[in-house]
Parts: structure tokens; C-alpha cells; sequence
């Protein structure tokens, strides 16, 4: 998304709350919310092509990204082995163990394991 303060007053009206939030720049570059059981990252465009270049021209062509919490990010990998990835295992500045694949729909799907988990 090209900005994340637009959408914010969305996602709080229907009952997500922040609980996480870093800035890029002048501006937020990213914001977890959680609600109903789920847990939606939001990232701006900028904040990607800083953090990983290879997908800023995806991010700017309107896919989903989506961000989901495991306690076992090794099991996920078992799980879903053969298909399309779309970064490998990573540790990212933020502390937590992710790797990226590409569902049948063709949005990006991030799972992350933080410290304590798996491994």
C-alpha cells in the first residue's frame, strides 16, 4: 500500500487493534493489527523496496501480502514443501524467523516464527 495511516480508522472501526508499529521515514513503514484471531500486517511500499527490493514491484502491483504468526515455522516448511516460494528462510531485523510463499491465488503469504518456537 502507498501509505498505512489511510487505512488505519478501517481496520480499528471493525475491531482490530495495533500491536505493533514501526516507522519508515516520516510516515509508518509497517503495523500489525490483531483481531477475531487474526493478525494482519500492513507495509507500506516504501518500507518493502527498503527491506527486501525484490519484491517492491509486486507490493506496488496491489498483491496481498499477508502475514501470519507460527509457533513452528519448521512444520509450515514440512507442510507446504514443493510449493512456489517466494523468499526463502530468513531472519529479519525485527527478530523473527520467516519464510514467503506464494498461495494458489497468487498473493504472498509470510509466515513467522519469533524466538521461542520451533527450530
Amino acid at each position: 500500500m502507498q501509505a498505512i495511516e489511510p487505512s488505519l480508522a478501517f481496520w480499528e472501526a471493525v475491531g482490530m487493534a495495533r500491536t505493533a508499529e514501526v516507522p519508515h521515514g516520516g510516515a509508518l513503514g509497517f503495523v500489525i493489527l490483531a483481531g477475531h484471531g487474526v493478525e494482519l500486517m500492513l507495509q507500506s511500499h516504501a518500507s518493502i523496496a527498503d527491506d527486501m527490493p525484490s519484491l517492491a514491484d509486486e507490493a506496488a502491483a496491489g498483491k496481498a501480502f499477508l502475514f501470519i504468526e507460527v509457533d513452528d515455522i519448521d512444520a509450515i516448511e514440512r507442510a507446504l514443501a514443493g510449493q512456489p516460494q517466494a523468499f526463502p528462510r530468513r531472519t529479519t531485523f525485527y527478530g523473527a524467523t520467516e519464510v514467503g510463499y506464494r498461495e494458489p491465488g497468487g498473493h504472498l503469504v509470510t509466515f513467522a516464527m519469533f524466538s521461542g518456537g520451533g527450530q
